[in-house]
């Protein structure tokens, strides 16, 4: 599940920084948003906006953030968003009855 949402985010990042950019430098658990990928915060908000379409109102980018100071921020890792992102998907999943994935069912 990891990897998929790794996938994902690597996939939104490409749409927002460009693909020349991240060519450069796979994007791993332990990149970090600033001093990786130097990432702007209108960039963030852009996140914000195609984790919101495809994840739904769940994952909240700028609410995550929000519970940050400063210094947690600028060091945050893809692999601590994509670990929030597992919990809050895998919380929503065992809240639907239908519609998840025969992983979850059992």
């Amino acid at each position: 599940m990891a990897t998929d949402i790794l996938a994902e985010i690597t996939g939104m990042l490409v749409e927002i920084v460009g693909d020349e950019y991240l060519l450069a430098e796979e994007v791993t658990m332990k990149t970090t948003f600033n001093e990786d990928l130097a990432l702007e915060s209108i960039e963030f908000v852009a996140l914000a906006e195609l984790l919101h379409h495809r994840y739904g109102a769940d994952v909240d980018l700028m609410g995550f953030l929000a519970e940050k100071d400063m210094d947690a921020i600028l060091a945050m890792s893809v692999g601590e968003l994509v670990t929030h992102i597992g919990r809050i998907t895998h919380t929503s999943l065992a809240r639907v009855p239908s519609g998840g994935s025969p992983a979850s069912a059992g």
